[in-house]
């Protein structure tokens, strides 16, 4: 039985309306009886990731995105954190592998767990387009705008499209400040749900 603070996150509308998980990462978050915080969080950056890839969509239709690939990352990106509940209010990378491992034991396939490492690791060589915007759906919920990884989809975008740098610049650059926002408002949707659910499930 899940506690009531872990449903509330998981079904709460939001301020802006958040969508909800997919089923298979609700069941999952309710079967680890993950902390009520970690659920807002997936939500709120699922949500963006799935805004981010429809405005590219509409902008740059040209871009080979796997939608469901990226909004399965987005809504499990973190999910580590249920093994390293002290990285939801503090900092730290164990949840990272320790995310991976755990989707891995839950049957979820390989091309879709790596999310939950690469999150973090924009960087690194072999990652993706898709990485990228969980990568960037995962800073611009809360307003934070990464030049060094902007810059990385940006040239995604324009070997995609064959446009000028410049000009998928000012369009990827107006789609972020949309959605950054509302940052504040995610901020505090995920703020109101505790840590850790209370002792007595309540």
């Amino acid at each position: 039985m899940i506690s009531d603070a872990l449903r509330r996150a998981l079904t709460a509308p939001g301020d802006p309306a958040l969508r909800p998980l997919p089923d298979q990462v609700v069941a999952l978050l309710e079967a680890l009886r993950a902390p009520p915080r970690l659920a807002a969080h997936l939500r709120a950056v699922h949500d963006v990731a799935a805004q981010l890839t429809d405005a590219l969509a509409d902008r740059f239709p040209q871009l080979p995105v796997d939608r469901a690939a990226v909004l399965f990352g987005a809504a499990t990106h973190d999910i580590g954190k249920v093994r390293h509940p002290e990285e939801l209010s503090g900092p730290g990378s164990a949840h990272e592998p320790a995310g991976y491992d755990l989707l891995l034991r839950h049957g979820v396939a390989t091309s879709v767990a790596r999310f939950a490492r690469t999150h973090a690791s924009w960087q690194q060589d072999g990652i993706d387009v898709d990485d990228l915007l969980v990568s960037v759906a995962d800073k611009v919920w809360k307003g934070k705008r990464v030049t060094d990884l902007e810059d990385l989809l940006v040239d995604r975008l324009a070997a995609a499209t064959g446009r000028d740098r410049w000009s998928v610049f000012l369009d990827l650059d107006d789609i972020l400040d949309r959605i950054a926002a509302d940052a504040d408002r995610r901020l505090a949707f995920q703020a109101t749900h505790p840590v850790r659910a209370p002792a007595s499930g309540r």
